[in-house]
């Protein structure tokens, strides 16, 4: 348990997500892992069709045997390597459970704060909160397994059975049982402020990559220009440059596009503004009685549906 003392009349509780239950954790893990494969197979099946680009431009074929060429044969492997990437990709669908797994996770994260800081419908005044809770919980990761989330703990992964108490944790009681001052605190805080610095910190690398991919968009397609325009007067007969940078000008913008940089700016920085303005209301407006509806406002504006409602909306 983190109790700590900040200047003021308050005493403080920090509530970070190692206070989490164990099913969220087991379920951002797997969130996060199947994100990085989703997205480096992507990644190197752009990268494999450059290279079977580059192979394929090349003038000289080091001829073995009088007639199998060496590079044009590693080039049709790179394009075999593509499929075979994409067949994987369609059999373990990690995107599909990439985006599950994040969906449970941030509902599981969201119940919990909603719960420790007595946001709707787990308000002061509710009864029976933790029964409330456990089926609030049970019924949204039902409705994730409807379209094919797959609960780790139909398995083996040492986690509690569905329904069980440990859904609620020893910090998550603790901080409830406090009082709405330091709930508020704790949560304007640990929860608000994280994710207002996470969303601007997002939209800032996301601004970086987007401006990163762009300009090696324009230099690739203006070399692929320069190049076809001189094969176009016979000034130079090279190996098929102009095929090679528009190939990889096509790749920078396939990779572009699977990451949707410019409408999830537009989304990153909407979100952040929405909660700046939940953050000056909590601080100076939202009493105690407005309290369980403002959380509930508040973890809806984060929640990754929002975000992606938004982004969607944008582009």
């Amino acid at each position: 348990m983190h109790v700590t003392a900040f200047p003021g009349p308050l005493q403080s509780m920090v509530f970070r997500n190692a206070d989490l239950p164990k099913l969220f954790h087991h379920t951002d893990s797997v969130a996060i892992a199947r994100q990085r494969e989703a997205v480096n197979t992507i990644r190197s099946q752009l990268f494999l069709l450059v290279v079977g680009a580059a192979l394929a431009a090349l003038p000289w074929r080091l001829k073995l045997g009088g007639t199998f060429q060496l590079v044009s044969a590693l080039s049709a492997l790179a394009y075999a390597g593509v499929l075979l990437m994409t067949y994987r990709a369609t059999r373990r669908r990690a995107k599909s459970h990439w985006q599950l797994n994040r969906s449970a996770a941030d509902f599981i994260k969201s119940m919990c704060w909603r719960y420790a800081v007595h946001g709707t419908p787990f308000d002061s005044d509710s009864p029976d909160h933790e029964r409330l809770f456990i089926a609030q919980v049970e019924e949204g990761l039902r409705e994730l397994r409807k379209v094919g989330w797959q609960d780790p703990r139909d398995g083996s992964a040492g986690l509690p059975e569905a329904g069980d108490p440990d859904l609620i944790t020893a910090a998550m009681r603790e901080l409830r049982a406090k009082s709405f001052g330091v709930r508020r605190e704790t949560y304007v805080r640990d929860r608000l402020i994280e994710q207002r610095n996470w969303y601007r910190r997002r939209q800032d690398r996301t601004r970086r990559a987007a401006a990163l991919w762009s300009a090696a968009i324009v230099v690739l397609t203006a070399l692929a220009l320069l190049f076809g325009t001189l094969r176009a007067f016979s000034v130079a007969e090279p190996a098929d440059l102009a095929g090679l940078l528009s190939a990889s000008a096509a790749a920078c913008i396939a990779w572009s596009e699977s990451r949707r940089h410019q409408p999830l700016i537009a989304a990153l920085s909407l979100v952040e503004q929405d909660l700046m303005a939940m953050h000056t209301a909590m601080e100076n407006t939202v009493g105690e009685r407005q309290w369980a509806s403002a959380v509930y406002e508040t973890e809806r504006i984060v929640s990754p549906q929002h975000t992606e409602w938004v982004a969607r909306h944008r582009s």
